[in-house]
C-alpha cells in the first residue's frame, strides 16, 4: 500500500518522553506566536548549566534566553521553513566561549502542548 503509516511519534509525546524540551514561555518573550521546543541534546549541549561544577558563572534562563532570541532574529530574516543560526556560548567544563551553529524548523501543525 502506498503512503501506510507504519509508526507515528507526537510532538507530545516526544515532550513527554523527554525527547524535546518545552520552553515556549521564554520563546514567547522573544516574540515567537507558535509553540517552541529544543531537543534534548540543544538542551544539554546549550542550555544546561550547574554553577557548582562550572568554572563560569551562567545560568539556564540566560542560555535559554540567548537561544531563542537569535533564533527569532534569523526567523525574521529567513522566508524558509528551515534556518541555520548561530550564537556564542560556554561550553561546559570551559570558560572560553564558541560559535554553535544551530538549525531550526518551523512545521505548521496543531498543537496540544
Amino acid at each position: 500500500m502506498e503512503n501506510e503509516i507504519i509508526y507515528s511519534y507526537t510532538r507530545a509525546e516526544a515532550i513527554r518522553d523527554g525527547v524535546l524540551i518545552y520552553v515556549s514561555e521564554m520563546a514567547k518573550e522573544a516574540g515567537f506566536i507558535y509553540p517552541v521546543a529544543v531537543t534534548s541534546r540543544v538542551w544539554e549541549n546549550c542550555i544546561a548549566w550547574d554553577n557548582d561544577v562550572e568554572p563560569v558563572y551562567q545560568d539556564e534562563l540566560g542560555r535559554l534566553w540567548d537561544i531563542v532570541s537569535m533564533m527569532q532574529r534569523a526567523a525574521m530574516r529567513c522566508p524558509v521553513p528551515v534556518m541555520l543560526f548561530r550564537f556564542l556560548r560556554v561550553p561546559r567544563g570551559k570558560s572560553a566561549s564558541e560559535l554553535v551553529e544551530l538549525v531550526a524548523e518551523c512545521i505548521p501543525m496543531l498543537m496540544s502542548v
